[in-house]
C-alpha cells in the first residue's frame, strides 16, 4: 500500500502498542485514513491470528469501508475484506478483515463468548458513542478478561475525548495520529441569523454564496430529511444548471446512496446529507461543506416511556467532524450557519446514546448475558430511572420475570433484530405480524401530514400501485420497497402462529401500554392503559375513535400528541388480554366533584371498559377514601376543636405524652386518629358539617384530660354560674361575655396562676373593655362606661357599684 495517508505516520508505534499490550486507544483526526489502513495494517503486520472486527455506527460505512479495503487489494468484497450488515452478508472462508454494523458484535457475543475465529475487535468512529458500540466494548473487555486474553481491542475516533477510554480498557497506550490530509478553511458567519428567517432558508443563502465562491463538491449537513427535501426544493433554479443536487440520509435505498457518494463524471455535486456523512464515508470530490449547526437526538423520557426525536445545536467535535469533511481529498473550505461568537456556546461533545435512549434493548441484552449494569465495565453507566422504565417494559411483555430475570419468551425475543416490543408481536403473532413490525420499525413511508391511520401505511406496503393511486398522501416509494424487502425477511424468521390476529391485535400486542380509550368530551384526548395522556389531531379521519392502539407518540411527558395509531376494537382488546382484563371495586376520592365515588369498574390497565355503581361499599372502604378528602380540602375547625388544640399544645411540655395537634401532624396521621370517625362522611358538604373534637379528644388517655382540665381548663364559670369557654389562642388566654354578668365579680379571673384577658360585651354584644385587671375596671373607667352605656341600654341595669349589684342577663321589666 501506497504510505499517502497521515494515518500512516501514527501506524508503527500504533502495532508496537497492540502487540505490547493487546489493546489501544487511537485518535486520529477526519481524512487521516484510519478506517481503511488500520485494518489492513494490522494484517500485513501479522498482528492477528484469526479474523479482524470492524464495527461501523451506519449500514453505508460498513459497506463502503469494506468496499474501499477491497479495492486497495485490488480484490472484490468478500474474499479477504468482506462485509455484513442487516439483511445482507459479503463474506468468504476466505476473509480475513469483516467489517459489521455495532449490534451484529453483541449478537456474536451472546452466541458464543468466547468470539472463536475473532482475533481482534475494531470499534470504528467510538466517539458517536452509539448504545452498541458501548455494549459491545464493555462485552468484549469481560471476555477479553475471562475468556480470550489474547483478543485484540482497539477503539478508533476522530474527536474523542481518549483518556477516560484509555483508562476503561486498562490505562492502554494513547496513539494519536496529527494531521488532516489537506488543510481546510472554516468562514462564520458575519452576524447571527436574522430573526424570523426559517432555517432552511437561510442554509439555502449559505449553500448559494459556498457555490458562487468556490469549485468542487459542496456536501450541506442538515438535520433530518424532512430539511434535506425543504432546501432541495428551495436551492432548485437557485444554483448553476450543472450543480446535481444529491441528498443522502439513512432512509434511503443504497442504489440512492451510492448516487450521493459517487463522484460526477460532468457537472458539480451537492450532497444535502444528514450526520449520517459525518462519519467513515470519503464522498469523492468533495471540497466544500456548509454545516447548518443542528443535529437531531433521540431523547427518553423514562417517566411517559417514550422517546421524542428533538433537534439541538451541534457540538464543537461535531462541527470538527463535519469540517474535515472538506479536507478529505483536496484543500477545503467550511462554512459555518453561525457566527465565531456564537461557537462559544457550543457543548464539548454530543452525549452518549445510553444516557438519552431507551434501554429496552440493551435491558434484555444484559439479562441475557446475566449481568446488571454495574457488572460490565460501562464507559457510562445506563440511567438508572430509564434501566427501571425498561426492566419493567421487558416484565409487561413476559421477556423478564419477577425477579428480573430472562424468560424463555426473553431468549427468543433477543434473537430477533428487533425491538423488544416488535420482536414480542412477532414472536407471538407469527409472519403475519411481519408487515407491521418491518413498517414500526422504519420511518413513515407516507411522511409528515399523513393521517393517524396505521393501515393506510399497512395498504401502502400490501399494495403500493394502489395507494399511490389515493390522494393526497402517495407512498414514499423507496420507502415502500425497503420496508417490503425487510417484512420479508422478519417472515422467514418467524414461528407460525394460531389462530392469526387482526392488525389491530398485532399493534396491541407490540404496545400493551398505548391503547387508549376516548375521555368524554369533544377533543380527541385519550388515556393510555399505561396511565398516560395523548391527543390526536382533531380533523384527522380517526379522531372519533373509541378505542385505538398508539404506535407512534411524540414523546411529550404532559400529553404526548399522537403520530401514528390503529383503530381496535373491545372485542379484539378482551380476546387478546382476557387475563389481564379484571373488576376491581373503587372508592376513591374524586377532587372535581369533591366526592367519594363507589363504582365496580372493569378494567384494563388503567382504562375502564366497564363503570357501575357499588351500592354495598364497606363503609371502612369509604371512610378510607374520604382521608384523600381530607387531604385535598384540608381539616375542618370547628371554633371548639380550635380551642381544644390550643389547650394541647400550651401544655405539651408541662404535660408527658400530649400529641402534636399541629396541621401538618394531623395530616401526616390521618389514619390514625380520624378514620374511625368518618363514618357517613362521603363529600365535602359532609366534612364541612364534621366537627373534629370528638376525634382530637379520643387521641388523650383519661389521665392526660384530667391533667389537661387541670392545667388549662376549658371553661371560665361566671358569676351567674354559667361556663364560658377559654380561648388559648391568644396570649394571655382570653374570654368574652356580657358586662352585666360580671357584676359582683371581685377579683380578676386566673387560669393556672395566669390572668385571663377578659372582654366585656355591651348588651348589643359589641367590646366595651378588655381588660386583665377586673377590680381596676371597676374603680376607673367603669364610671365613662355606665355613662355612656345608661343612655344606649336604658332597659339594662347599670349600678353605681357593681361589686355590690347581682349579675344578670335579663333586662328591666317594662312598667
Amino acid at each position: 500500500m501506497t504510505r499517502t495517508l497521515p494515518i500512516h505516520d501514527a501506524i508503527p508505534a500504533l502495532i508496537d502498542a497492540l502487540r505490547g499490550r493487546g489493546r489501544a486507544v487511537l485518535q486520529a483526526p477526519p481524512g487521516a485514513g484510519k478506517t481503511t489502513v488500520v485494518p489492513l495494517e494490522m494484517l500485513r503486520a501479522g498482528l492477528v491470528t484469526g479474523r479482524i472486527l470492524m464495527l461501523e455506527p451506519r449500514r453505508l460505512a460498513a459497506r463502503a469501508a469494506a468496499e474501499r479495503m477491497a479495492q486497495t487489494l485490488g480484490e472484490g468484497v468478500g474474499e479477504t475484506v468482506g462485509y455484513r450488515i442487516r439483511g445482507e452478508a459479503k463474506v468468504s472462508r476466505a476473509t480475513r478483515i469483516e467489517v459489521v454494523t455495532e449490534g451484529i458484535l453483541t449478537r456474536m457475543i451472546q452466541s458464543d463468548p468466547d468470539l472463536p475465529g475473532i482475533g481482534a475487535v475494531i470499534f470504528d468512529e467510538f466517539h458517536e458513542r452509539s448504545l452498541n458500540a458501548d455494549l459491545g466494548l464493555a462485552l468484549c473487555l469481560e471476555v477479553a478478561g475471562a475468556l480470550r486474553e489474547d483478543l485484540i481491542l482497539l477503539a478508533m475516533s476522530a474527536t474523542l475525548d481518549a483518556g477516560p477510554v484509555a483508562r476503561l480498557m486498562g490505562d492502554v497506550p494513547m496513539i494519536t495520529s496529527e494531521g488532516r490530509s489537506y488543510p481546510v478553511e472554516t468562514r462564520w458567519r458575519d452576524r447571527p441569523r436574522r430573526k424570523g428567517q426559517r432555517f432552511e432558508d437561510g442554509v439555502a443563502d449559505l449553500v448559494t454564496e459556498a457555490v458562487a465562491e468556490t469549485t468542487g463538491g459542496v456536501l450541506v449537513f442538515l438535520p433530518g430529511e424532512g430539511e434535506i427535501r425543504r432546501v432541495e426544493a428551495l436551492l432548485k433554479g437557485r444554483v448553476p444548471p450543472e450543480c446535481l443536487i444529491r441528498p443522502l440520509f439513512g432512509a434511503m435505498d443504497f442504489a440512492a446512496q451510492r448516487a450521493a457518494i459517487a463522484p460526477v463524471t460532468q457537472g458539480r455535486k451537492i450532497v444535502l446529507a444528514t450526520a449520517i456523512a459525518e462519519t467513515s464515508l470519503t464522498i469523492e470530490d468533495i471540497r466544500v461543506v456548509v454545516d447548518g449547526g443542528r443535529a437531531r437526538r433521540a431523547r427518553f423520557n423514562p417517566g411517559s416511556g417514550m422517546s421524542r426525536l428533538v433537534t439541538e445545536p451541534v457540538t464543537r467535535a461535531e462541527a470538527t467532524q463535519r469540517a474535515g469533511r472538506a479536507g478529505r481529498v483536496a484543500e477545503g473550505v467550511c462554512y459555518r450557519l453561525w457566527t465565531k461568537g456564537e461557537e462559544g456556546a457550543l457543548q464539548s461533545f454530543p452525549p452518549a446514546e445510553i444516557e438519552a435512549a431507551d434501554l429496552a434493548g440493551l435491558a434484555l441484552e444484559l439479562a441475557l448475558w446475566g449481568a446488571g449494569p454495574a457488572d460490565l465495565p460501562f464507559l457510562t453507566p445506563p440511567n438508572p430511572g430509564s434501566f427501571t422504565e425498561a426492566q419493567a417494559l421487558l416484565q409487561m411483555l413476559g421477556a423478564l420475570d419477577a425477579r428480573g430475570l430472562i424468560t424463555d419468551h426473553g431468549r427468543a425475543l433477543a434473537a430477533l433484530p428487533l425491538h423488544p416490543r416488535l420482536a414480542h408481536m412477532l414472536a407471538v403473532a407469527g409472519p403475519d405480524a411481519a408487515w407491521m413490525a418491518a413498517l414500526l420499525a422504519d420511518r413513515d413511508p407516507l411522511g409528515r401530514g399523513a393521517p393517524v391511520d396505521l393501515s393506510l401505511r399497512l395498504m401502502a406496503l400490501r399494495d403500493p400501485r394502489a395507494y399511490a393511486e389515493r390522494p393526497p398522501h402517495p407512498a414514499n416509494r423507496g420507502a415502500v420497497e425497503r420496508i417490503r424487502t425487510e417484512a420479508k425477511r422478519l417472515a422467514r424468521q418467524a414461528k407460525p402462529a394460531t389462530p392469526p390476529l387482526s392488525d389491530a391485535e398485532c399493534a396491541a400486542l407490540a404496545y400493551p401500554d398505548r391503547i387508549g380509550l376516548r375521555r368524554k368530551g369533544d377533543a380527541p384526548r385519550y388515556v393510555l392503559s399505561g396511565g398516560k395522556g395523548a391527543v390526536m389531531p382533531e380533523d384527522d379521519p380517526m379522531a372519533g375513535a373509541r378505542l385505538i392502539v398508539a404506535t407512534d407518540l411524540d414523546g411529550d411527558p404532559r400529553e404526548a400528541r399522537i403520530r401514528q395509531a390503529m383503530q381496535i376494537s373491545e372485542a379484539e382488546i378482551r380476546a387478546l388480554f382476557a387475563d389481564q382484563i379484571a373488576w376491581q371495586d373503587v372508592c376513591l376520592w374524586d377532587r372535581r366533584e369533591r366526592r367519594v365515588l363507589m363504582r365496580r369498574q372493569e378494567r384494563f390497565g388503567t382504562l375502564i371498559l366497564d363503570d357501575r355503581q357499588w351500592k354495598e361499599a364497606p363503609p371502612e372502604a369509604v371512610a378510607r377514601a374520604m382521608l384523600d378528602g381530607v387531604r385535598d380540602l384540608g381539616l375542618n375547625w370547628s371554633d371548639a376543636a380550635r380551642r381544644f388544640k390550643a389547650r394541647v399544645m400550651l401544655c405539651r411540655d408541662s404535660i408527658d405524652g400530649l400529641p402534636d395537634l399541629s396541621d401538618a401532624a394531623l395530616l401526616e396521621g390521618l389514619e390514625d386518629w380520624l378514620l374511625p370517625y368518618l363514618k357517613g362522611v362521603k363529600s365535602a358538604q359532609d366534612w364541612k358539617r364534621f366537627d373534629m373534637l370528638e376525634a382530637l379528644r379520643a387521641r388523650l388517655t383519661w389521665e392526660q384530660m384530667q391533667a389537661l382540665d387541670r392545667a388549662a381548663p376549658a371553661h371560665f364559670t361566671t358569676p351567674l354560674g354559667r361556663r364560658i369557654p377559654i380561648d388559648y389562642g391568644s396570649d394571655p388566654p382570653e374570654i368574652t361575655l356580657r358586662l352585666q354578668e360580671m357584676f359582683g365579680q371581685t377579683t380578676h379571673p386566673l387560669v393556672g396562676g395566669t390572668r385571663l384577658r377578659v372582654t366585656l360585651l355591651s348588651p348589643g354584644h359589641k367590646p366595651v373593655q378588655t381588660t386583665t385587671d377586673i377590680p381596676g375596671f371597676w374603680d376607673s373607667s367603669y364610671a365613662e362606661v355606665r355613662k355612656e352605656m345608661r343612655g344606649r341600654y336604658p332597659r339594662h341595669p347599670w349600678p353605681e357599684d357593681p361589686r355590690e349589684a347581682d349579675p344578670t342577663l335579663r333586662a328591666k321589666p317594662r312598667k
